[in-house]
């Protein structure tokens, strides 16, 4: 039970790491101006960033489950994870804190949500916010798919959790949105600081995770891999 409660802080974890990346924070920026628009209606600008929020959660799930769906229906490839996952972990999480460090550059295709997606949104009220959220969270950067798929995805693997997991990402991915739009609502003054701060710690924050993940990743390798009692 500990590990799982140490799982399920990873995944929040995750979630909040890949909603400081460039790309999905771009597009919480994005987010926060279609919701803005409703500064005159607090109660408004707040479900609007809780829908969003479902959005990207739902988005989200709906990946993992058939990513994981799609691993565990296959006998060979369930039972050979659950007898070498640990040893997979290691190297992983060496290649994702790698990635964020910088040091390894990736380059993956994404589903591109432009204007286009944002004037649908804007008809579409409520609706139209949790289908901006979903869309957006499937604009995947390096960081965000090195993060989804090198981290969340064996992790909810590991735990056997198809839906808890990816849905406590999801949600932490569209948190900086949900505190933004509390901003909006009750401190509209205050949205500039408090942006500027999520901007700069963003650096650090990805550094301090990649140098945790290689030596986290170095970690189950000598005792996985190689046998080693530390």
């Amino acid at each position: 039970m500990d590990t799982f409660w140490v799982a399920l802080g990873s995944a929040f974890w995750l979630g909040i790491l890949t909603s400081l990346s460039p790309c999905p924070l771009a597009t919480n920026i994005a987010a926060i101006s279609f919701i803005g628009r409703k500064v005159g209606d607090s109660h408004k600008v707040l479900l609007s960033g809780t829908a969003y929020t479902v959005g990207r959660m739902l988005a989200y799930l709906l990946l993992a489950v058939i990513v994981i769906a799609g691993i565990l229906s296959i006998p060979g490839i369930s039972n050979f994870l659950q007898e070498y996952m640990n040893k997979i972990l290691g190297p992983l999480l060496i290649l994702v804190g790698l990635v964020l460090l910088e040091i390894i550059p990736l380059r993956l295709p994404g589903i591109s949500a432009g204007e286009k997606s944002e004037r649908l949104a804007r008809k579409g009220g409520l609706w139209g916010a949790a289908a901006l959220g979903f869309i957006f969270a499937l604009s995947l950067c390096p960081v965000s798919a090195a993060l989804f798929f090198g981290s969340l995805i064996p992790l909810s693997v590991k735990h056997s959790s198809t839906f808890l997991l990816p849905s406590i990402y999801g949600i932490a991915t569209g948190l900086p949105v949900l505190v933004f739009a509390f901003v909006i609502a009750f401190s509209a003054g205050s949205l500039g600081k408090l942006f500027n701060k999520m901007t700069l710690i963003d650096k650090w924050v990805r550094r301090i995770t990649g140098v945790i993940f290689v030596a986290v990743g170095i970690y189950y390798s000598l005792i996985y891999i190689f046998g080693m009692m530390i």
